[in-house]
């Protein structure tokens, strides 16, 4: 490894959280110690295409040009050899040539946290930032997620789940069943993609029938929860196997829940770090936070969210984020901002996560032993 660590800052992507991305990834650029880091980027196209630009050693000047076209990048296989250098067996080189030493990736949604790329750089045995595959995909499947949380002994809401032929097949069973557990209001979502896209509040049959039909439109599986007047509260995570938990914050939605618009449109949700909480109620939060990330098998980063149900007091947990907003002005570096670890010193901590955890896995015998 030369004197200066080379990152592969990876953005853009196939999801519709295309332009979050590139927003994530303009921020971070801006934010890295180029004294001791070097980033090279790659840029992922809405149709998949890998792009990569020359080594960067100050800041863009814009989000647009995180985006290359193709006259100006080299793109495909030569975008992605000095990812897969080391499964070659070619020498690491130097200067602009020489290999990454450990890649960040900066995808939200489908094809970015649900362990497929995380899957690509396992194959090509380099470092990585963020969960690995299992917790990735764990993470991002909300179904599979809480049925983890309760093997875990989580408290969450009540839910009902079901895919697209099981729904077409007899959807009156399902509409009786969400009725009669859940009941009016309750949330519709699509069981994988990120950033409330596709979910909906239904409070009757009609909009029920309605949300189902347009969650289906991004995923094959469906998810409907129960409502709970609730305060929405989150927590970052930090961490491998040690993993500790910042203070709290609180989510003010500016819409009836904390959808996309209200996310990244509109601007009026309110944060307030850290949340005005009990002790009682702050210790106990922080501690079901690591227990819900060591429960998927979580790495490096996860922002964890739960409800804190208005009229006793009572935490659900919501889901674990795998790879939420980080921008300076998201939720989990602000948290860890009022913890006491500025964005800077987060950088330089989940770099060294993802190196530390690289090479505790390459303590692994994958032969089972075998000597041929």
């Amino acid at each position: 490894m030369g004197s200066r660590v080379r990152v592969g800052l990876v953005y853009g992507g196939k999801s519709g959280e295309h332009e979050v991305s590139l927003q994530t990834a303009f921020a971070v650029m801006g934010e890295f110690d180029y004294s001791k880091y070097e980033i090279k980027p790659f840029y992922i196209t809405k149709q998949g295409q890998w792009n990569t630009g020359e080594v960067l050693h100050a800041r863009p000047g814009s989000v647009e040009e995180l985006r290359y076209g193709s006259g100006e990048a080299e793109q495909s296989d030569f975008a992605l050899a000095p990812l897969f250098a080391g499964l070659s067996g070619a020498a690491g080189g130097s200067g602009e040539d020489r290999n990454i030493d450990v890649v960040f990736p900066l995808l939200h949604g489908t094809f970015g946290e649900d362990g497929t790329i995380q899957g690509l750089f396992e194959m090509a045995n380099i470092p990585y930032v963020g969960a690995g595959v299992l917790a990735s995909a764990v993470g991002m499947d909300k179904i599979m997620m809480k049925k983890v949380f309760a093997q875990e002994g989580l408290p969450q809401c009540i839910f009902r789940y079901f895919n697209r032929t099981q729904w077409e097949k007899d959807s009156a069973f399902f509409i009786m069943e969400c009725e009669v557990s859940l009941g009016y209001p309750c949330f519709v979502k699509p069981a994988n993609l990120g950033s409330s896209v596709g979910v909906s509040k239904a409070k009757n049959r009609e909009e029920l029938v309605e949300a189902v039909n347009y969650a289906f439109r991004f995923d094959r599986k469906v998810i409907v929860e129960e409502f709970v007047d609730a305060r929405e509260i989150e927590v970052s995570v930090l961490g491998n196997d040690d993993a500790k938990a910042s203070v709290p914050g609180e989510i003010a939605p500016s819409n009836e829940f904390y959808d996309y618009k209200a996310k990244y449109i509109d601007g009026k949700s309110t944060m307030q770090i850290p949340a005005m909480l009990s002790p009682e109620v702050t210790e106990a939060v922080r501690e079901m936070a690591v227990r819900a990330f060591q429960s998927i098998d979580g790495s490096g980063l996860s922002r964890v969210d739960f409800f804190l149900r208005k009229n006793d007091n009572q935490l659900f947990i919501n889901e674990v984020n795998t790879l939420p907003g980080f921008t300076p002005f998201s939720m989990y570096p602000l948290m860890w901002k009022e913890t006491g670890i500025p964005y800077k010193e987060l950088l330089d901590a989940l770099i060294s996560l993802a190196l530390s955890r690289h090479a505790e896995k390459q303590r692994i015998d994958y032969t089972g032993g075998s000597a041929v």
